[in-house]
């Protein structure tokens, strides 16, 4: 519950530049996700972390169904917002995926969720819930960056993340993800990773840090990048960040 609470405090504050952080809004990204997640026609979908509805957008624009659920208030109203105009075939609930609240709207045929494992204490119990809240034969898709599998580099990255995020957990391997979603019992699971780029600058404003800016820059450049996670100085004075998320859908046997 203080994880949850912390949650919410934070992505409150990051609300405004969380909705325009390139990462986020990338509409080819969107695009490919929605395409990846292959969701049946007409599907109604728990969008769990949904935010400030980013990802509902696209669902709703594509002919689905949406329910989103977030901690944050300021999240959820920035998503009522901007699906608004769709009427009863979205609802946003500030709650837990966990709230009992989501029983009586259940079963789904479908869930997601994207860049929010790493925000997560348990990451299975999250898919877990996902799972028992979507029908029979229903799709779950989730998205998230990840780590390096060398425990060293994983380490730097961790360090990191948390230097720049309070509220940051562990980000996981493309493997580890996809172990995830067959432990809660999901079938013909599928994986592919995808690579991205991060500006420091954008990406540590909107941040929670722990630490000051200039520390974790220079601690960044100082440090051993890895797979998922290599800083590079840029001419102009920038730090660039390749990095990968991995895509994982299953389907609940029914």
């Amino acid at each position: 519950m203080n994880h949850e609470h912390d949650l919410a405090r934070a992505f409150d504050g990051q609300a405004a530049r969380f909705e325009r952080a390139p990462v986020q809004t990338d509409p080819v990204t969107l695009a490919r996700l929605i395409r990846y997640a292959d969701f049946p026609d007409g599907a109604c979908v728990l969008d769990a972390g949904c935010g400030p509805g980013l990802v509902s957008r696209v669902l709703l624009d594509a002919g689905f169904r949406v329910v989103g659920v977030d901690l944050s208030r300021q999240m959820i109203e920035r998503a009522r917002g901007r699906c608004a105009d769709r009427g009863d075939k979205a609802r946003f609930l500030q709650v837990s995926v966990f709230d009992e609240a989501l029983d009586g709207l259940a079963p789904f045929d479908a869930a997601i969720s994207r860049y929010v494992l790493h925000h997560t204490v348990e990451p299975r119990e999250f898919l877990a819930r996902q799972a028992a809240l979507v029908r029979p034969g229903g799709v779950m898709v989730a998205s998230d960056h990840i780590r390096d599998t060398n425990s060293r580099r994983a380490a730097f990255h961790q360090a990191i993340e948390v230097s720049r995020d309070k509220t940051h957990t562990r980000n996981l391997t493309s493997g580890e993800l996809a172990d995830l979603f067959a432990s809660v019992g999901l079938e013909d699971i599928g994986l592919r990773e995808e690579s991205f780029v991060l500006d420091f600058d954008e990406w540590f404003d909107r941040g929670t840090p722990a630490d000051s800016k200039e520390n974790v820059r220079r601690r960044l450049l100082a440090g051993e990048g890895g797979r998922g996670f290599n800083a590079s100085l840029q001419p102009d004075g920038r730090i660039r960040m390749a990095c990968v998320r991995a895509l994982v859908r299953g389907v609940k046997p029914g």
